[in-house]
């Protein structure tokens, strides 16, 4: 089941995908984290999609990650006369905090925290920017603003206001049992969607523990103001570029996603790109151009994972998406220029001892051929180092820990293995080899370089580099 590209697939999970028959279909096509969106479906719904991911591991011999990613507050207008309003630029409109059946003088914005938060020269993004308003004048019951870009308020449409801090967690009611339930299930990922501040990313913490990794989801101008921190506080980090690009202009969207996906490697967090990535698939069997282009420029800037949403959950054509995708993936690392540019955006070294024999056995590998490197892991962060230095070689994270080798499945480069503990030198050897052998890596005359700690079996140890030959079956 070797994967020959270094970058990961994450698919979303839905009506289109949901059956035991197409999760291994999608498996086989490439995917290897799937996503449970708690936007949608029932518990009842995601816990069977999760024991076919499950069986399907078993089936495969192959670590498979699951993420769960959260609703988190969704703003939206309430109820309007008529079921919608036309609305012109250079109007004034007035939202109000309660009320049903409104008209353009008293548009439901049931949102307390937005009328405490929100000051003259703020905007509110409608439906996805397609209407947006700037506020001019606000009361203590009312929010008076002058329309920008005219166009249709309906029932339910979202609300966007990028440049208002809200007070307000990241984790609904609705949030927090979808939370509980994941967690209860085993999911190896939580994402948090909106994630505001660094704070948020604490709350959530306090409630998952240990007991999966934590991904922020960056789609708020505010979190690309602390991004350092939030970076730091969270276990991998999803560039959201669906709600960001509705609250920053367009423009700006792929530096900011080249800013992230380099933060992010050099704090050695994965990183996933995502929304919108084939969107035509979703209902045409191949995907534009522009699409194709916009797939190699996440693998050229490095990213560690690219997401597939409608395309999978919804769509027409889910395994021919991920096909396209694998093929994308292997095609640009396989590029003349892909290495170069790579090793242009190379973060530079961290000044510590275990960065260091990471780095260093990477660059070891590369100048001597080798045909992979193994890295005994118990954490997965010894793997993490080797991949930040983006090696020209495969990395193989062997681990005695399931959840750490189905949380690697979102690594780049990393093909996990899970296996028992090691205690000496000898059988660190021995299971080297074996696994270069078995897992299609290596063959006999090709060296390895493994990467490891003594003394073993202690995570935070790495402090050990050795070249090993394969010389027998």
């Amino acid at each position: 089941m070797r994967r020959h590209r270094r970058a990961k697939i994450v698919a979303t999970v839905g009506p289109a995908s949901n059956s035991p028959e197409m999760l291994k279909r999608l498996f086989l096509a490439g995917v290897d984290t799937f996503r449970l969106n708690f936007s949608h479906g029932t518990h009842e719904d995601h816990a069977k999609v999760h024991a076919a991911i499950r069986a399907l591991e078993a089936e495969v011999g192959r670590p498979i990650g699951i993420l769960q990613d959260l609703q988190g507050p969704k703003i939206r207008v309430g109820t309007i006369r008529d079921g919608k309003i036309n609305v012109a630029a250079g109007e004034t409109i007035r939202f109000v905090p309660t009320g049903s059946d409104g008209d353009r003088d008293a548009i439901p914005l049931p949102h307390p925290e937005i009328f405490a938060a929100i000051a003259p020269g703020h905007h509110l993004l409608i439906d996805d920017g397609r209407v947006r308003v700037a506020v001019t004048r606000i009361g203590d019951d009312f929010i008076e603003a002058e329309v920008i870009y005219g166009g249709v308020i309906s029932n339910r449409k979202g609300v966007n206001l990028p440049g208002t801090i809200l007070d307000l967690s990241p984790l609904t009611a609705k949030d927090r049992a979808d939370l509980a339930f994941g967690l209860e299930l085993g999911v190896d990922w939580v994402a948090l969607s909106f994630v505001q501040k660094p704070g948020d990313l604490l709350e959530a913490r306090g409630l998952i523990g240990d007991r999966a990794g934590l991904v922020a989801k960056i789609e708020k101008p505010s979190a690309l103001d602390k991004i350092d921190d939030i970076i730091r506080l969270s276990d991998a980090v999803m560039v959201a570029r669906g709600d960001l690009g509705v609250e920053i202009p367009h423009e700006e969207v792929p530096g900011r996603q080249k800013e992230l996906v380099r933060a992010c490697r050099l704090a050695v967090k994965p990183v996933i790109v995502a929304t919108q990535m084939l969107d035509s698939m979703v209902s045409a069997p191949t995907p534009t151009r522009a699409e194709a282009s916009d797939v190699a420029t996440a693998i050229y800037d490095g990213a560690d994972a690219v997401m597939l949403s409608a395309e999978s959950a919804s769509g027409s054509y889910p395994v021919e998406t991920v096909e396209m995708m694998d093929r994308i993936i292997r095609s640009t690392e396989q590029h003349k220029l892909y290495r170069s540019i790579i090793n242009a955006s190379d973060p530079g070294e961290e000044q510590t001892a275990p960065h260091a024999v990471a780095a260093a056995a990477a660059d070891l590998a590369n100048v001597i051929h080798s045909s992979a490197i193994l890295a005994f892991t118990s954490s997965g962060t010894t793997a993490a180092r080797i991949a930040r230095r983006r090696p020209a070689v495969p990395i193989l994270a062997i681990t005695p820990d399931e959840q750490v080798s189905r949380r690697l499945c979102l690594l780049w480069g990393a093909h996990s293995i899970l296996s028992e503990d090691i205690h000496t030198y000898e059988e660190m050897v021995e299971r080297a080899s074996r696994w270069g052998q078995e897992q299609g890596f290596a063959k006999v005359g090709d060296s390895m370089v493994v990467v490891a700690g003594i003394p073993f079996a202690q995570a935070g140890t790495t402090n050990n580099i050795r070249v090993i030959q394969i010389d027998r079956r």
